[in-house]
Order: C-alpha cells, then structure tokens, then sequence
C-alpha cells in the first residue's frame, strides 16, 4: 500500500496536538492530510469530501459532535473510511471503544492511547485495504414455488462440496454440503434463488430430504474410492423435529452402507437457543446414535454458558464474521479467542468459517483452532471433482 496515495483526515480539537499528529503522517510519507478541530465538520469531510478520505484519525474527545457519536452517524451513512480512534483514556476504555465499533459496522482500524508515535501507528495504517468496487447488481430470477417443486422432482438440485480442513496437520478431514440448483436455462443457482420460497411455504424438508439422500450417496462414492470423509449437512430444525426423521435417517444410511459417524448435522446457533424438551431429546437421540451435531453461524445470536453445556454438540462452527479480520483487529480478535476457548472448555472441535486468506490461516493455526473452511482452501464444487482437488491438495501439503 501506497502511503502517498491515501487521503487522512486528522480530527483534533487542540490545535498544536492536531498540527503534531498531522505532521507525524506527513514524516511517514503522507501527501493529503486534511485537519479538523470539531467533530461535525469530520462528520461532513467523511460523508463528503472529493477526494474521498481513506483514513481518518479521531480524537476521542471532539468538540461538538464526539468520536462515539461520530461512529454511530458513519454507521448509519455507510461510510468506508478506515477510522484510528485515539485518546488519553486507559487501555480497558479504548478497548471499548473498538467492541462498540464492531458491533456498529464501521472499519475500525484500531484505537491508541496518547501519546502517538509512528511504530505504533504503522500497523494500524497497513491493516487499511481500499473498499472493494461494489459488483453490478445480479438481477436472480424469480421462482414460485411450483417452480422450485418442479425443478426438486425433475432432481436439478444438487449438493455440492466444501473441504474441512484440519489446521494442525493441514488434512482434510470433511466435506459441508451446500444446495445448488442446475437450472437448465439459467445456470447453477445458489440458495438466494430458492430456499426463501420454500421456507415461505414451510416445505424447506423437500429440499433438506433430497440433499440428505444426495449427500450420504456422495459419502458412499468417495468411500468406494478409498477417500473414507465425514459429511456435514445443513438441516432445518422443523425437518430435525419431524416423529419420522430418525427413521428415515437410519433407513437412508443402510441403503447405503454408511455409518452415522460419517454424518454431521449443522444447526443454526439461533435455532438451538431453546429450552424445548423434545428437541433437546432429539439432539440427544442423534447424537447416541453416533451422529455429529454442529452449531453454526455461533456468535450470531445470544446463546448462554448454560444452555450450550446442555445441548450435545460435537462440533461449534463459528461464523466468519469473527474469522475475517481477527488477525488485525483486536476486538474481533478476541471475540475468536473467546469463541475457541468455549469450545475447548466444553471439549468440543471448533471451524472457523470464512477463512480467505493465509494471514486468516496462520492466525488461527496460532490460536489453536481445530478445523477451518473458506475460499483460501476451496470453494464448494460437486463430489466427483473432490478426489482430484485432494490429490493437488496433497502436493501443496
């Protein structure tokens, strides 16, 4: 990243600190530094300054409108900009401050305690990465669901395959399954296109049903080909709680010759936050029989201590929204270490999901994460592309 083609904004209410911290990025090489004394005229640089400001360093303490403010009004307007908020308050305050960020939305760079030098600036400076030009808006064909019913009949819908990786010894371990719709005029379609028409209908078991039976099938393929991996499968709660679904479950595994070991069930974290008897002695029931039982998405909903020690998961998968950036940012950061040591406190595996590049790599290699998923290992592809994608996999590792 070029430094010199960055515009800062410098929001400082005492002017001679102002001048300092402004000077101090213009010795790192910056060219464009705009300073301000107050919080509004910020506020109207960030919604609207040509050329836009890239990196904004904001005292804590602004006049007018204050750095707290400040972060809420960006949320709310959608602002880009990568903020470095500062301040002469303790460490536990401006730690805060970078938690309250996250939960708002806005690119938090980091925040710093007075006084500021150039080495501890520095890293929060290369954590920026310009907003990425947003894609022309894909215009998804609408379907009824006559539609979807059809295209379910005619078996157009397909699972396709995402390895699991294991991050100690780098083998894959596993396979999530993910709908996919091969429709014949419009191409392969993801789950945006059809699993909203299906839950509108409370008939989303068709599709769970005919991803379950495809996807134990794949398991058995692989397995015949001396590629013996565990299969998980995203299944909504309503199918998991049908008096029937055991049954089938078991009757569909001995056609196939597979073990319930090689199956894992992911559901929801908002899905599992119930007190419901039943269920829970669903979950338990599968789990007996030697199922896998995942949460996923975990750290989307507000589970408790308490109700995850009662529920019987194998495995807690935690959404990338706590995976993408934790390596830079500490309040994401230790939010995933948070998540990592429940899991190991209540002796489960844990996958991180969303995992995109080798810095997300090697940050949860370090944190001892046991599994991770993502595009920097591989995209979801059909089952019989899986024995080749393994043998380059191989060779990489």
């Amino acid at each position: 990243m070029d430094i010199a083609a960055l515009h800062f904004l410098v929001a400082e209410g005492e002017p001679v600190q102002r001048e300092l911290l402004a000077g101090l990025l213009r010795h790192m090489g910056a060219v464009r530094v705009s300073a301000v004394g107050d919080g509004q005229t910020a506020l109207n640089m960030l919604e609207g300054s040509e050329p836009p400001i890239d990196i904004a360093v904001l005292d804590l303490g602004l006049p007018g409108i204050d750095a707290l403010e400040l972060i809420r009004r960006l949320s709310d307007s959608d602002c880009k900009a990568g903020l470095i908020v500062v301040g002469a308050q303790s460490g536990d305050l401006l730690f805060c401050v970078e938690t309250m960020a996250l939960a708002y939305g806005v690119n938090l760079l980091g925040a710093l305690g007075k006084p500021l030098s150039i080495t501890r600036l520095q890293p929060l400076i290369a954590n920026y990465t310009a907003p990425a030009v947003p894609a022309s808006p894909v215009n998804l064909p609408s379907f009824s669901f006559a539609d979807v019913g059809r295209g379910l009949q005619a078996r157009e819908f397909d699972p396709f395959f995402q390895p699991k990786i294991e991050l100690e010894t780098g083998q894959l371990k596993g396979l999530e399954m993910f709908a996919r719709w091969r429709h014949p005029q419009h191409g392969v379609l993801g789950p945006a296109a059809f699993v909203g028409v299906l839950e509108d209908n409370r008939r989303i078991d068709f599709l769970d049903w005919s991803m379950i039976e495809k996807s134990v099938a794949a398991c058995r393929a692989l397995h015949d080909q001396d590629i013996p991996l565990s299969f998980s499968v995203n299944v909504d709660p309503t199918t998991l709680a049908h008096p029937q679904f055991i049954p089938q479950m078991t009757a569909c595994l001995e056609r196939h010759r597979i073990l319930a070991d090689y199956i894992t069930f992911e559901i929801t974290e908002s899905a599992v936050l119930s007190t419901n008897a039943h269920f829970l002695e669903r979950l338990l029931r599968l789990r007996m029989l030697g199922f896998g039982l995942a949460i996923d998405d975990y750290g989307t909903a507000r589970s408790n201590l308490q109700l995850l020690a009662a529920i019987p998961f194998s495995e807690l998968k935690i959404d990338r929204s706590f995976v993408d950036g934790a390596s830079k940012k500490r309040a994401i950061g230790t939010v995933l270490k948070s998540c990592l040591g429940l899991a190991r406190s209540l002796d489960r595996h844990s996958c991180a999901v969303g995992v995109e590049t080798r810095q997300d790599w090697d940050f949860l290699q370090g944190l001892g994460c046991t599994y991770a998923q993502g595009f920097y290992i591989a995209s979801p592809m059909p089952v019989e592309e899986i024995p080749a994608w393994l043998a380059d996999w191989r060779h990489f590792f």
